[in-house]
């Protein structure tokens, strides 16, 4: 009894504040088959984006080119950076800021902007000590996977942004 009216209460509470369940991934109707092209053939980000649109339900084309009569979300830019933030008294860095920063643009089979071209950067802080490099390695690659899978994200966020807004 007390369970269930914890539960109800909850479930109202959650009402209240306003959330609710983001909606499905909505691609642009007419896109037809996708290709993703990049220009760094070892990045990992081209096979995260397919693997996402392929979930979303695209029909997904791999290869290195365009072809023709393919919809094609391009790669244009992918840049790593990393930053010291801070130094210590002996003027070694203590802290960092890594920025992964990506250019893309979406064309439909046509040749014409889907999303047009547009770039999206992510920045991450980590704290490195000069004494410890190990955990200071780990922790970066682990930044580095989790910031891919957030750039493959807003990515796919941004083509459903597009294909959710009225067409002139």
């Amino acid at each position: 009894m007390i369970r269930s009216a914890v539960v109800a209460v909850l479930a109202l509470a959650l009402a209240a504040c306003g959330f609710h369940l983001r909606n499905a991934l909505s691609l642009p109707p007419d896109l037809g088959p996708v290709q993703v092209v990049a220009r760094d053939p070892y990045s990992p980000l081209p096979d995260a984006l397919a693997l996402t649109l392929q979930r979303a339900g695209a029909e997904v084309r791999r290869g290195r080119r365009a072809e023709e009569d393919i919809a094609t979300l391009n790669i244009l830019s992918e840049r790593w950076a990393s930053t010291p933030v801070s130094i210590d008294a002996q003027g070694r860095a203590q802290e960092y800021a890594l920025r992964y920063a990506v250019v893309f643009e979406l064309l439909g089979a046509d040749g014409e902007d889907i999303v047009p071209q547009q770039a999206i950067e992510l920045s991450r802080d980590y704290v490195s000590s000069p004494t410890d490099l190990t955990g200071t390695d780990s922790e970066r690659d682990l930044l580095s996977r989790e910031m891919e899978r957030e750039m493959t994200a807003s990515i796919v966020r941004r083509i459903d942004g597009a294909s959710r807004q009225p067409m002139p």
